[in-house]
């Protein structure tokens, strides 16, 4: 929901971890059009505001539980409030319209203003004031009474519970009611439907649901029932209505400790929610990395991480009483190295969260993080993951399927998108940028929520992280564009375009850079796995069609002397192309390196693509003399001949952290290597098998079958498969690993984002004859983002 505004006035605690505060200024976002000259005083001014949210987190006030809590009776004075700082609140801050609730009401969410309003109005008659209030308020009802039963409004949780309980209330408070008995039976008899269906049900889930909505069964609540579901805070599911109306009918030290815990903290109003930081400053940890803003905030989001690590160290019931923030913490303590174990996730297990109150709300939040959680496995037979990962998969899948024929609701479109995403686009076949662009074409401006009342907060919704990612997602596209530019230039000159065998893919070999290697800064990274792309595939082009046996040997002794008159020593004019372009690449990244490392490579790039040209020969020399290598030979030789070396391997230099000679000959980074070639290997031959057996041509899938004549293609297939998994598992732990390791961690990384590239590039068939690469390449490299409103 992206045109709606927060009630004007605030709750604001300063205080050493965060803040709650309901703000005016976050209006919905105008079209948001960014140009390359951007105004670097704007995006400063921009940067700071968001900074500061990360110690004031803020939370639209609530008039529907703050009037719940108006409600409660002394415990000492049972005729006199025992919060009248509440029920001052509500006669300060009534509408010009009547009502009570959210500044600008939202067209769909009538149901939610007339919930707020008339339970102010009970809180008034309550104690017996404020008549000319209570008079406006019911007015208002009385004009937008029709909504109630407007199945296309948006209905806050327990709504024909609560709305009709509130009816029966005010019958005991002598409260006239401005509305016709058949409207009120029609509700009753709604109402009367969902309590029968819960009771027969009578499930943890249901009863959870019952006690949630507590306030709505009045009387006949069964408390005793209720009070299990209370929290060490004293609270109710952390929230102030649900307490307050707890209560209000028994005398609970937990239940008044909470509440005036509540109002120390927030003075005269409180949120609908309580409490709420770390999962608000996790979601604003994960929205600005998703849209590819992190950067510009490192030392904020680090402390954001610090403190939840600590937290969860605590096991504090914020985090693991409710699934969707442990599974967010989860992933993203996780994912940023820290230690943490996926056993606190087994209490969110299929059948714990279909008898919880989310479950039973069939609430999608909690399963697509769970999901998402589910896939930061790093040590194989994880069953806690793998389950999570098996129901959770199956359930929105599942959903989203119900659900996609009858969305005609923007919040359902919205999180309905999310969890396509999610299904399609696994973390570990996500590149980085198509995320970032995809979530800043999905990115709701002033995101709204709904419990039992709708709710806004800064974390979610917020039009300057959206402002911040246009522009940095421009301007770094129009630096990549320069690069390609660049790049263009240097395969003319190079005369790399005159090999008529070769296939020209510069375009793919820059997209996969820029897509990964995205800071701006990283410039020499991206130039040198583009160059190094480009001649991998003309070099393998050469070996598969282009050059006669002569020409490859010719080339292997060139570059094993390196320093060479290349328009002496050539026996064709193909060689001496191929071998200029890689004599004059490996010089120039070898003295570039110079400035990074202190140091000329020049030596460890030649020995890289030396490996690669001996591993084509050897499968060149198979080819010929129709031999047939079993298939540890085959692997042996063929993780070097996919060619990944000379691309990630030169450009490791370039990314910052200092590589010695230890590091570079290191098990680890050796290891780190062959994972991820051994993936693509695998991954190329699963998908090539059917056209390379037609050209004659053997491969991994082709020599399982040789050697093991009971095997089938499918089963070849599948444990091929398991293999990649088990392989892309081990590169994950070692990237994530600290103790024992050598490889810097940003190194490291570069080759878990070539392994998302692989698993991107092969999805459905070799990659680069894929129509719609050409799509991604434009739109990460070529097309600004232009946002009109959502």
């Amino acid at each position: 929901m992206s045109v709606f505004y927060p009630h004007p006035h605030a709750l604001c605690l300063r205080g050493s971890t965060s803040s709650i505060s309901a703000s005016a200024s976050m209006d919905c976002g105008a079209k948001l059009i960014t140009d390359t000259q951007t105004n670097d005083l704007c995006f400063e001014g921009t940067k700071e505001r968001v900074k500061k949210m990360f110690d004031q987190i803020e939370l639209s006030v609530s008039s529907y539980d703050t009037a719940w809590v108006a409600m409660v009776p002394s415990p000492t004075s049972p005729k006199n409030p025992c919060f009248p700082a509440c029920l001052n609140w509500l006669l300060d801050n009534q509408l010009s319209d009547g009502s009570w609730g959210p500044f600008h009401h939202h067209p769909l969410l009538i149901k939610d203003t007339l919930s707020s309003t008339l339970a102010c109005v009970l809180a008034l008659r309550r104690w017996g004031v404020g008549e000319e209030q209570m008079t406006k308020g019911l007015r208002f009802i009385e004009s937008h009474f029709a909504s109630v039963s407007d199945e296309n409004q948006f209905a806050p949780v327990g709504f024909d519970i609560i709305f009709s309980g509130m009816i029966e209330y005010a019958k005991d408070l002598n409260l006239k009611l401005p509305l016709r008995s058949t409207d009120i039976d029609a509700l009753f008899h709604k109402r009367d439907l969902e309590l029968q269906s819960c009771l027969r049900e009578s499930s943890k889930g249901s009863k959870a649901y019952l006690a949630y909505v507590s306030e709505g069964i009045g009387k006949r609540q069964d408390w005793e029932m209720v009070m299990n579901f209370q929290r060490k805070n004293g609270s109710l599911f952390n929230s102030p209505s649900t307490t307050a109306a707890a209560l209000a009918h028994i005398q609970n030290a937990g239940c008044l400790y909470y509440l005036n815990a509540l109002l120390e903290k927030f003075s005269d109003a409180v949120p609908t929610l309580h409490p709420f930081y770390i999962y608000p400053r996790l979601c604003m940890v994960e929205t600005i990395e998703s849209l590819g803003i992190g950067q510009h905030f490192r030392k904020e989001i680090t402390s954001v991480l610090d403190e939840t690590y600590r937290c969860w160290l605590q096991g504090e019931e914020e985090i693991f009483l409710d699934p969707a923030t442990c599974a967010l913490a989860f992933r993203l303590l996780r994912v940023n190295g820290y230690d943490v174990s996926s056993e606190p996730l087994n209490g969110f297990a299929e059948e714990h969260f279909f008898n919880s109150l989310g479950g039973y709300l069939k609430d999608l939040d909690a399963p697509l993080e769970l999901f998402r959680a589910s896939q930061m496995i790093i040590h194989p037979y994880d069953q806690v993951l793998e389950k999570h990962k098996s129901w959770t998969s199956h359930f929105l899948k599942e959903e989203l399927s119900n659900r996609l024929t009858c969305a005609n609701k923007h919040k359902e479109h919205i999180i309905l998108q999310k969890v396509n995403d999610a299904l399609e686009f696994p973390h570990y076949a996500s590149l980085e940028r198509l995320v970032h662009r995809r979530n800043i074409a999905n990115y709701a401006v002033d995101d709204i929520r709904i419990l039992k009342t709708s709710y806004r907060s800064s974390s979610f919704g917020n039009k300057d992280f959206l402002r911040l990612a246009v522009e940095d997602f421009n301007a770094c596209q129009s630096i990549y564009r320069e690069e390609l530019q660049q790049l263009e230039r240097w395969v003319q000159e190079k005369r790399l375009d005159k090999l008529k065998f070769a296939r020209q893919k510069l375009a793919y070999c820059y997209f996969s850079a820029a897509a990964t290697i995205c800071s701006p800064e990283l410039s020499d990274a991206r130039i040198t796995w583009a160059k190094n792309g480009v001649l991998t595939t003309v070099v393998d082009d050469f070996f598969d069609v282009g050059g006669s046996e002569d020409e490859l040997l010719n080339l292997i002794h060139l570059v094993e002397k390196h320093d060479v008159d290349a328009s002496i020593r050539c026996c064709s004019e193909e060689v001496e192309i191929l071998f200029s372009a890689l004599q004059s690449t490996i010089s120039e990244i070898g003295e570039k390196a110079i400035a990074w490392q202190g140091c000329n490579v020049t030596t460890h790039v030649t020995e890289i693509w030396l490996d690669l040209l001996r591993s084509m020969w050897q499968e060149a020399q198979w080819l010929k003399n129709k031999s047939v290598p079993t298939v540890d030979e085959y692997m042996t030789n063929g993780y070097v001949s996919f060619a990944l070396g000379p691309i990630i391997l030169p450009a490791l230099y370039f990314i910052g952290p200092h590589l010695s000679e230890v590091v570079v000959k290191s098990a680890e980074y050796n290891l780190l290597f062959k994972l991820v070639s051994t993936c693509g290997r695998l991954l190329n031959d699963i998908q090539t098998f059917k056209r390379e057996s037609m050209e004659g041509k053997l491969n991994a899938v082709s020599l399982h079958l040789i050697h093991d004549t009971n095997s089938v293609t499918e089963t070849v297939h599948e444990e091929m498969k398991r293999i990649i998994e088990d392989r892309r598992i081990e590169l994950f732990r070692l990237v994530l690993q600290e103790n024992g390791s050598c490889v810097p961690r940003a190194c490291k990384e570069l080759f878990w984002k070539m392994s998302k590239v692989l698993h991107l590039f092969y999805r459905k068939d070799d990659g680069f004859t894929s129509h719609e690469m050409i799509d991604v390449v434009k739109a990460v490299i070529y097309e600004p983002i232009s946002l009109d409103q959502h």
